[in-house]
């Protein structure tokens, strides 16, 4: 199932805009869910799974071959204390063939950054379209390199559980830097 740009874009911006309004407040306790609830929330996450499903396995060949941050195409996630950052690059649209070169269509123009919370993390994946994932289903992740040193116990906890929202979301995650050797 192919999805048109502008609707991938309209969605990953609600996302964006939604997680602002709410500000970087701590979520509050809520009480347990409900058996309706449960079943919506399951229902959600499975419908998140069978869009993702749509972009095809990952490439190993193509993803390992990149050694900087600035040339990796897929989604890229910072992992922090209380949010997870997403860079991600919209792909150059189909006039990019008539139109070679990057004159027209600058990196930075097709770059966005989203902060989100984790719990929003499944449905900005399965909203951005499957041009945006050259390499197949796999995403980079790394710990904020900024997170301040009494915060990297959180942080590494988090990641950890970004880790196995993926896991379950049937995207392969390669930890950045790779073999701990790039910053």
């Amino acid at each position: 199932m192919k999805r048109s740009l502008p609707l991938a874009v309209a969605s990953v911006l609600f996302l964006a805009l939604s997680a602002c309004s709410r500000g970087s407040q701590n979520e509050p306790s809520t009480p347990a869910a409900t058996p309706q609830e449960k079943k919506a929330a399951q229902l959600e996450e499975n419908n998140d799974r069978q869009q993702l499903d749509q972009i095809p396995p990952p490439s190993k060949s193509r993803y390992l071959a990149i050694h900087t941050r600035e040339s990796w195409a897929n989604p890229f996630l910072v992992v922090g204390r209380k949010t997870v950052a997403m860079r991600m690059m919209y792909p150059e649209g189909p006039q990019a063939s008539a139109l070679p070169g990057t004159m027209l269509h600058p990196a930075g123009a097709r770059r966005r950054d989203l902060t989100l919370r984790l719990s929003e993390l499944p449905e900005a994946l399965a909203a951005l379209p499957e041009d945006a994932w050259p390499y197949g289903r796999v995403i980079a992740l790394e710990e904020d390199p900024a997170a301040p040193r009494a915060d990297r116990i959180q942080v590494r906890r988090n990641v950890e559980t970004t880790i196995q929202v993926l896991n379950d979301l049937g995207v392969v995650v390669y930890e950045w830097p790779p073999n701990g050797a790039l910053r």
